[in-house]
């Protein structure tokens, strides 16, 4: 048999096919909820790991460019020492003042030259003091956020275990609903769900009231949803309107009946008086 042609097929028809996929897809939506902040929550995580890496990483590179220049100066050092002593050998055989205060001058510089490595060398031992400190409580922190990510990673893993299966043959089931509905119709449909908060895009007529936004409905309006002729939406909200019948929903009418009863009651009351 000829599959028929989604233009072809009456507005009855392509609203009972919109609340197919309409319920459908909320089914979906319920399976995502399940999963809440889940994703998010994991992504944020994953996120924060790779820039504690980075950081870690920096840290650790610093301390090595700080120990490089804690081995440089002790060089420096040691050359200076070496100079020093040669310097003060020399004295002992100068010929005249202008090489006994060239010597002096050399070594007074050495001297200075030695302080100064040795306050580098300090300042450097401090750093790599303050940056051991930062990076044991960075790797710290690293570890315990991927305790928290581990847990979270398994904890959905196990929400999508169990929902998977259902979400995937609802998948199937909603594309499939898709062919039975003509193109431009579904897209104002998928337009109305993205912008609906519930993401519902199609709902039905609820004691008189739109069931999405719960605004009430003109009687006129009531009767043309009622009449399956054309595609209604809510003045409101935009949503598109259906009949609860067509919809397959039973609406219970029993609650307005106790509000007459009181009513009558009541004037009954006020005759006799």
């Amino acid at each position: 048999m000829a599959k028929k042609d989604p233009k072809e097929l009456s507005v009855e028809d392509k609203l009972k096919a919109l609340f197919q996929l309409q319920t459908t897809l909320s089914g979906i939506d319920e399976k995502r909820a399940l999963r809440g902040e889940l994703p998010l929550e994991v992504r944020d995580l994953e996120d924060e790991l790779e820039g504690l890496h980075i950081r870690i990483e920096k840290i650790e590179q610093d301390i090595k460019d700080y120990q490089s220049a804690v081995t440089q100066k002790k060089a420096n050092i040691l050359e200076a020492q070496a100079s020093l002593e040669r310097y003060n050998k020399q004295l002992d055989s100068v010929a005249n003042n202008r090489e006994y205060d060239t010597l002096t001058k050399e070594i007074e510089f050495q001297t200075l030259e030695i302080e100064l490595c040795n306050k580098k060398i300090k300042e450097a031992q401090y750093k790599i003091e303050e940056k051991q400190r930062d990076l044991e409580a960075n790797r710290a922190l690293l570890e315990d956020r991927q305790h928290a990510l581990e847990e979270k990673r398994n904890e959905l893993d196990e929400i999508m275990q169990e929902t998977r299966e259902e979400e995937g043959l609802l998948k199937e089931k909603a594309a499939e609903l898709e062919t039975k509905i003509e193109p431009g119709l579904l897209r104002s449909f998928k337009r109305i769900r993205r912008g609906a908060r519930n993401g519902l895009g199609i709902v039905y007529v609820q004691r008189d009231a739109c069931g999405g936004c719960f605004n009430k409905i003109p009687p006129q309006r009531q009767l043309d949803v009622k009449m399956h002729k054309k595609i209604i939406v809510c003045e409101y909200c935009g949503r598109i309107l259906i009949d609860p019948e067509l919809a397959g929903v039973k609406v219970d009418k029993t609650e307005e009946k106790p509000k007459k009863r009181r009513a009558t009651r009541k004037k009954k009351e006020e005759e006799g008086e």
